[in-house]
């Protein structure tokens, strides 16, 4: 197997990551002239190294000033200061999110008419929950949060290195969109001159470019909790329902969160991430070269057996769970790790507290992505607590 492929061609791309870990931890991929990382020690060094950055996309003038702005300060997609200026804005977003009710918006996503019915959780829930979230907790109203939700399949795309002409068009016409929906309503939030002043002031930018930052990275959160939201509560609920790994007590809040925890180790939904080299960096007894691009195999990492006992085996008790990189490591670390644990943990929490829930018999697809493992369809069937299955 290339160490590049779709995750939607593999139907276990465990055991490979399982033979990598042990024959080649730090492998050459002669055929895409990329560095594949499957130890979890060379993965940890590389995440930390402060010569490992984030790739630059393709130069590219077709995209729009909305578009640009977006990439340009996202911190998910920049290097050095414009990073951390970009993170500090979405730490400081991240601060000011407000609580809102996870069952309130799960009483709207599953009507009653979804009682024994067979439903799509995949699309009436994972795609969902996440954002709506991140809308209500900002108070977006009910036009825009409507509006974003359903073109955020579209924004996503420009989270991906190569677009295609279509694709670039799709983002244009949307990317200015939501940059004006959110630029209105982010003046209008309390914290918005606290925040603005903050960052112009500690890193003498222009206000102009305070406000960019800010309103990209609030885009940013609506981006984040899509995909990788999206997947962890796809991959949660079929841990918890797979046979081997279902707990005795699944309404119980505190096991249902490590189940979620251990998800994020055995099968997150971000498989790996890249970084280039700007400088000779050696590891393992090789030397990683200026400009060579490397492929961090999260994945692979999460399974490595000298970091976790019986790696191989969902172990909701093992006491370094918490230690997986899925969340990344260093600069980097996803500054949403604790909301989508929480989000999650809340949710599967009320639906195993209100439903007897069945699974389909149908083999679970993926979509055909590089770096993120996310089930295109999960069917389950919903039945009230006293119903006889």
């Amino acid at each position: 197997m290339s160490t590049l492929f779709l995750q939607s061609e593999v139907k276990n791309p465990y055991s490979f990551y399982q033979q990598m870990t042990a024959e080649n931890p730090v492998y050459w991929d002669e055929t895409h002239k990329i560095w594949a990382l499957y130890s979890y020690s060379a993965c940890v060094e590389i995440l930390n190294h402060t010569a490992a950055h984030i790739p630059a996309f393709p130069a590219n003038d077709n995209f729009n000033t909305s578009a640009a702005k977006i990439i340009r300060n996202l911190a998910r997609l920049s290097n050095g200061i414009q990073h951390e200026i970009a993170k500090e804005t979405a730490v400081i977003l991240f601060s000011f999110l407000k609580n809102v009710g996870i069952d309130t918006i799960l009483e709207e996503l599953l009507p009653k008419e979804v009682i024994q019915n067979p439903i799509n959780w995949v699309d009436l829930v994972c795609k969902k929950l996440p954002i709506l979230t991140v809308l209500k907790s900002f108070d977006f109203n009910e036009k825009d949060t409507h509006f974003i939700c359903e073109k955020i399949t579209q924004l996503v795309k420009i989270m991906q290195p190569n677009k295609t002409a279509e694709a670039i068009e799709s983002i244009n016409t949307v990317s200015e969109e939501i940059y004006g929906i959110t630029e209105r309503h982010i003046v209008k939030l309390p914290f918005y001159k606290a925040l603005i002043d903050k960052i112009s002031a500690s890193y003498c930018i222009s206000l102009e470019e305070a406000i960019s930052m800010g309103v990209s990275n609030l885009i940013g959160l609506f981006i984040q909790s899509y995909d990788a939201g999206r997947g962890l509560l796809s991959n949660s609920l079929l841990q918890i329902l797979s046979k081997e790994n279902l707990p005795e007590n699944k309404t119980e809040k505190g096991l249902i969160q490590k189940m979620v925890l251990e998800t994020l180790r055995f099968d997150p939904p971000i498989q790996n991430t890249r970084r280039m080299a700007t400088e000779d960096i050696p590891l393992n007894k090789i030397t990683i070269k200026k400009n060579d691009s490397i492929l961090i195999v999260l994945a692979a990492a999460n399974r490595d057996p000298l970091q976790f006992i019986n790696a191989m085996n969902f172990d909701i008790e093992r006491n370094n769970n918490h230690e997986h990189l899925t969340f990344g490591s260093g600069g980097h670390m996803c500054v949403a790790k604790h909301f989508s644990v929480h989000i999650t943990t809340e949710t599967l929490y009320y639906l195993f507290r209100n439903f007897n829930i069945v699974l389909s018999g149908n083999e679970i697809t993926y979509e055909p992505l590089i770096n993120v493992r996310l089930p295109k369809a999960i069917w389950i069937s919903l039945y009230n607590l006293n119903q006889t299955l």
